[in-house]
């Protein structure tokens, strides 16, 4: 017989919003805590009798709380004073248009697969389901496209004067 649902909450609620105040902050945490419970509402008829609640739970809070992260991150940040000019940075041409341009020149799925791994930290497998392929073409994309880059991109002059002279 399932255990209804306010049980589940009240067993569980305390953990949870444990788990959502460490790794949010008090501050963001009990938005995380009551979204985690509204999904789980919806979702627990369907959670087979056998499930470990627990990490079934702390599953759902780990992805509101990415949700909350994500969304913290698309909001504005207030200042006191707005900047004479607007910020030149955030575009690749601004900060290192050489390396923009060796970007640039590789073919699509190299600069994709770059950027996804190397950039965003993804897995292989994650790569190949976004761009189409296996996991080993993602993999090879990857690796051409850094061996072109460090063959095309110039790097930082001091860098490599340092290298010769360490040689």
């Amino acid at each position: 017989m399932r255990r209804p649902f306010e049980q589940i909450v009240t067993e569980y609620g305390p953990m949870v919003l444990r788990v959502c105040r460490a790794v949010l902050g008090p501050h963001d945490a009990e938005d995380a805590w009551s979204e985690t419970f509204l999904s789980a509402i919806k979702a627990y008829p369907d959670l087979p009798p056998e499930a470990n609640v627990e990490a079934w739970l702390v599953t759902i809070a780990h992805r509101k709380a990415i949700d909350v992260t994500r969304a913290a991150a698309r909001r504005p940040t207030p200042v006191e004073t707005l900047p004479d000019r607007p910020a030149r940075t955030g575009r690749p041409e601004d900060w290192d248009g050489d390396l923009w341009q060796a970007l640039k020149a590789l073919p699509a799925r190299q600069r994709q697969a770059v950027a996804y791994h190397y950039l965003a930290g993804l897995p292989y497998k994650d790569i190949a389901a976004l761009l189409g392929g296996t996991a080993d073409a993602a993999r090879r994309a990857a690796a051409d496209g850094i061996k072109t880059l460090r063959t095309t991109y110039p790097g930082d002059p001091v860098d490599t004067e340092q290298k010769e002279v360490a040689r």
